[in-house]
């Protein structure tokens, strides 16, 4: 059993930074910063190739590019394998270890290319009339996986293309439906569904043949939307079956998270076998393990609930019998991946505010933690070597080496010219008696530039989810570092409700939104003060995007003296009606115990609308037009509300953004905009 591995402190993780830097962190900075993806080893675990993610200011976008690193090398340094303007992502390794697959739209559409490792050019492995959405390659490399959106009464791929291009021809531009979803996360459904399909790869490294439809038969996505991966299928190890999950859709799609896990022909031909018919919950992320002779999957166990335990289940495949490995750990697991030995496997969780990672032992439970401090993004295992991504709140995601347990040896030195004069702000995990009497744990961070004895204005985020962590982590949207960078020190409360303590921790805020969570906040912010002075209590304005920007509108009727500013990003205004607007309905109906209609009381009970009259505090109001998750019109009723009334408010509005600021002008003009909020707010 491999010992604990990737012992990071933030000063390794920042490795590059000059000692005594002479200014802050910025969003010119956050924007612009290189982005590690996740990394793929070798099969013989000598090279890892991954993705890096740059940022073209002039075009307003990124570029994704993927690179290699030698593991063989004394000195392993990154060699840049692809270029251009077109992205290159998803890479995957050949069997034999000669070349990588991935996609890329060079040629004017996403499609499948193949990098030979010892050099040359890349060659097209597909040409289809359609975008491949994402692909996995066959143990033996004869035969490619792939995810395409098409019409499923299609006969062919062709057929989708003529119907896409006839409807762009058409004048017309009404859309008629019959069911849910009629959009979902920021895009209206067209009537296509994603599907997977496999054709051959001949000996020439070209698909041979025309696609194959594996899941066209199942009214459903695979891999799901909006955010479903090649993680959602598997070959097994020989090569002739595929393993998919995928949801039934129907008519209660989008109020059903029954996902189910589902076996067929890697060649076509043959209906899918349904191997989860009897769990109505959420199963996902199929793989079999090395020797074929296990099926692993995660699996929740309450129907209608996405923020469930992801336990990891394994079935015998000969005899179907099924097992929870691990039943007692509580944690919930993100991602996970087979040891080639097959005893074991590696799996990502939150856990006490970090992301770590851990073994499982696949006989015996028993779990160890891998990883301390700090957030695990991706990793690898090939024999005794990992590979992982890790970020923490002083360093955006770094690629580690750990061979046979050692340690940890760090391969990537991005943004190291970039942010070489920056001084991050310093943090610190606390904890304190919460709602309940329970325990809850949060951070502090201090400006980039505090001195001892000095008292600094507080910026309190609170995160969103409501089931999620702002905790030991880098993020390129909501990072304490901008903050810090530009003078403010940072206070965030994992509240009740939040992931990584316990099952039983996180479903505490369904049906009680506004209760324990703003005690916790209350409770929380107050225990920071008393510990850290240097928190100017004071000078403090209070952030939060959706769950967060709801607890702006709940703290604007029912703390109204606890900021002098909020800052609201696409937050709920009215839970009515959200019940009725929002895509996802199964989040609404479980974080209320049922429809509007059958528990109309609950909905009420905390929805800011009923509280509108004490609202005082200055609020910005943040909304992304493209936002079906929490639609424009729940913000618009929060601007209106505060101006109807009087109170000071900005409404900044981003036609083509979704639930996030994703655009880089888009991200500098939102992280202006809240600190000249602030900067109004909070000084003296």
């Amino acid at each position: 059993m491999m010992g604990r591995l990737f012992i990071l402190g933030a000063a390794t993780l920042a490795a590059g930074s000059a000692l005594a830097a002479p200014r802050g962190f910025t969003v010119e900075d956050l924007v612009r910063m290189e982005r590690v993806g996740a990394p793929a080893l070798s099969p013989d675990a000598s090279r890892v190739v991954y993705t890096v993610r740059s940022t073209n200011m002039e075009k307003n976008r990124g570029n994704t590019q993927l690179w290699m690193i030698d593991l063989r090398s004394a000195k392993p340094t990154p060699v840049k394998l692809t270029s251009g303007d077109a992205n290159s992502t998803d890479p995957e390794w050949s069997p034999k270890g000669d070349a990588i697959y991935f996609l890329s739209a060079r040629s004017g559409s996403s499609q499948v290319w193949r990098q030979p490792v010892a050099g040359g050019e890349a060659v097209k492995v597909t040409d289809l009339p359609l975008d491949v959405d994402n692909f996995r390659l066959s143990p033996a490399g004869d035969r490619l996986a792939m995810g395409l959106a098409v019409f499923r009464d299609c006969t062919d791929l062709a057929c989708t293309r003529t119907r896409m291009d006839d409807k762009a021809k058409d004048k017309a531009s009404g859309k008629v439906y019959d069911r849910l979803f009629v959009r979902h996360w920021d895009t209206w459904k067209d009537g296509r569904n994603s599907v997977l399909y496999t054709a051959p790869i001949d000996a020439a490294g070209k698909v041979s043949a025309a696609p194959v439809s594996l899941s066209g038969s199942i009214d459903g996505d695979v891999p799901s939307k909006p955010f479903g991966d090649r993680e959602e299928y598997r070959f097994s190890p020989d090569g002739k079956s595929v393993v998919f999950n995928v949801r039934v859709a129907g008519k209660t799609e989008s109020w059903s998270t029954n996902f189910d896990i589902y076996q067929t022909s890697a060649t076509g031909g043959a209906a899918p076998r349904n191997l989860t018919a009897d769990n109505p919950a959420w199963d996902s992320k199929p793989a079999f393990s090395p020797d074929g002779k296990t099926l692993a999957y995660l699996a929740m166990s309450r129907p209608g609930f996405e923020a469930d335990c992801f336990r990891l289940v394994l079935m015998d495949v000969a005899s179907g019998k099924k097992r929870v490995v691990a039943e007692s750990w509580d944690r919930s697991i993100g991602d996970y991946k087979w040891r080639d030995d097959g005893k074991s496997l590696l799996a990502t969780a939150d856990d006490l505010g970090q992301h770590r990672l851990f073994s499982i032992d696949a006989a015996s439970g028993k779990v160890a933690p891998l990883s301390e401090k700090g957030y695990v993004s991706a990793f690898d295992a090939r024999g005794k070597t990992v590979v992982m991504a890790q970020a923490n709140l002083q360093s955006g995601a770094q690629l580690f080496k750990s061979t046979n347990g050692g340690a940890p040896v760090q391969l990537t030195q991005l943004n190291s010219e970039l942010l070489a004069d920056v001084r991050f702000g310093e943090y610190e995990q606390f904890s304190f008696t919460g709602a309940k009497g329970e325990t809850v744990y949060g951070h502090v961070m201090k400006p980039w530039n505090a001195t001892p004895g000095a008292k600094y204005p507080l910026a309190f985020l609170v995160h969103g989810g409501p089931q999620g962590s702002f905790g030991n982590s880098w993020s390129y949207r909501w990072n304490p570092q901008t903050y810090a960078g530009a003078g403010y020190a940072t206070v965030f409360i994992d509240f009740h409700g939040s992931t990584g303590y316990g099952q039983a921790f996180t479903d505490s805020i369904s049906g009680d939104w506004g209760g324990a969570p703003l005690e916790d906040l209350k409770k929380g912010l107050d225990a920071a003060v008393k510990k850290f002075p240097w928190l100017d209590r004071e000078r403090s304005c209070a952030l939060g995007a959706s769950y967060g920007g709801y607890m702006m509108n709940w703290i604007a009727g029912n703390w109204s003296d606890g900021f002098r500013c909020l800052v609201n990003h696409d937050g709920v205004f009215d839970t009515r009606g959200m019940a009725y607007a929002t895509e996802e309905l199964w989040f609404t109906e479980w974080e209320n115990k049922g429809t509007y209609l059958d528990n109309a009381a609950l909905y009420e009970k905390f929805n800011p609308v009923h509280f509108v009259k004490n609202w005082k505090t200055p609020m910005l109001v943040v909304q992304g037009d493209l936002d079906f998750r929490i639609p424009t019109s729940q913000a618009l009723g929060t601007f209106t509300a505060l101006q109807r009334q009087g109170v000071e408010s900005k409404l900044l509005v981003f036609p083509d953004e979704n639930h996030w600021v994703l655009k880089p002008a888009n991200s500098v003009l939102w992280h202006n905009t809240v600190k000249q909020w602030l900067d109004r707010h909070l000084a003296r």
